[in-house]
């Protein structure tokens, strides 16, 4: 569609300029406002619009990270096309280090929202009614709930190849084909023909140094493939470099057979045999310690990082093909 006239909110952006609008839809019972800023970069030619989003879930931190160094390092800056960035989608979240909104919704279940909704369904809505039409790809980060340390993966939906192209342009260590959760982000981008990379990465409340490079190098190959702009310079100076991504279809979770302390032994991202051990769990006092082996072969993809676990406690997320 032509691209000589864009509004966002309200305003015009104009070729070759840079804006930071405010999301202000909502208040705090103390009748606070809480504005979302949203980061807007066109370029000079037209191209296609990307949408790149952290902190849906306000205490998963290294997306958030790894957004700001996007727009901090300049990244954002499109030769063709517009780059929109929501480093903090739950801004509300985020200020309280919690994965909900204030009325204890998870903002990623209410998807597309409503209008006359709950606190996180009005933001949803106007997520999708003011944002969401001007986009035709995004990128949204996100880390493992808890104490649970995902490898850098792509999610995407089963029965897309289009996004499966851009997963393997993304070059993260794993791409897996995941079903679509009801009313969350990924679904309803889905329904409106958008094309959404679901970037998974470390832990809540937790910057890790891999995980953001593989974020930030992973989000340069895609602006590069889709013509927004070249960072072939760029790319050369990241340690992280382009994987040939295994791909993941199914996956189970082994879960802990006693309670106590847990240790982990298996290294996140490397595959392990039925039988394997990957760890153990000991009381405190020392008076026993139990081996956890495979109950399948695959890759480990997620390892819970939490120094206690309870019987039946899922620790370790492993690949089935």
């Amino acid at each position: 569609m032509p691209k000589s006239s864009i509004i966002l909110l309200g305003k015009t952006i104009a070729k070759g300029k840079g804006y930071q609008l405010n999301l202000d839809i909502a208040k705090l019972h103390t009748r606070t406002r809480i504005q979302v800023p949203i980061i807007v970069e066109r370029g000079q030619k037209d191209g296609p619009t990307l949408l790149i989003t952290g902190g849906i879930h306000g205490n998963e931190i290294n997306g958030i990270e790894i957004v700001r160094q996007l727009i901090s390092k300049k990244y954002n800056l499109p030769d063709r096309g517009m780059v929109i960035c929501i480093p903090v989608v739950n801004v509300f979240g985020f200020l309280n280090q919690e994965r909900q909104f204030p009325d204890g919704r998870d903002l990623n279940r209410v998807f597309p929202g409503s209008a006359r909704g709950s606190l996180a369904s009005r933001f949803a809505f106007h997520i999708i009614k003011e944002v969401a039409p001007m986009v035709d790809y995004c990128i949204d980060y996100h880390t493992g709930g808890d104490s649970r340390f995902n490898v850098p993966h792509i999610r995407i939906n089963k029965d897309d190849p289009d996004s499966l192209v851009l997963a393997k342009e993304f070059g993260a260590p794993f791409i897996i084909q995941s079903a679509r959760r009801d009313k969350s982000f990924r679904e309803t981008m889905y329904k409106l023909n958008k094309k959404v990379l679901l970037f998974e990465g470390s832990k809540s409340l937790h910057i890790d140094t891999h995980v953001t490079q593989a974020g930030l190098s992973g989000a340069l190959r895609v602006m590069q493939h889709l013509g927004i702009r070249n960072f072939e310079k760029e790319l050369d100076q990241f340690e992280d470099k382009l994987h040939q991504s295994i791909l993941i279809n199914n996956s189970k979770w082994v879960r802990a057979k006693y309670s106590g302390m847990f240790h982990a032994t298996t290294i996140l991202g490397s595959k392990v045999k039925k039988g394997e051990v990957l760890g153990s769990i000991s009381d405190p006092f020392g008076y026993f310690e139990r081996n956890i082996k495979a109950s399948h072969s695959g890759y480990v993809i997620c390892i819970n990082e939490a120094p206690i676990v309870n019987q039946g406690d899922a620790i370790f997320h492993i690949s089935t093909d």
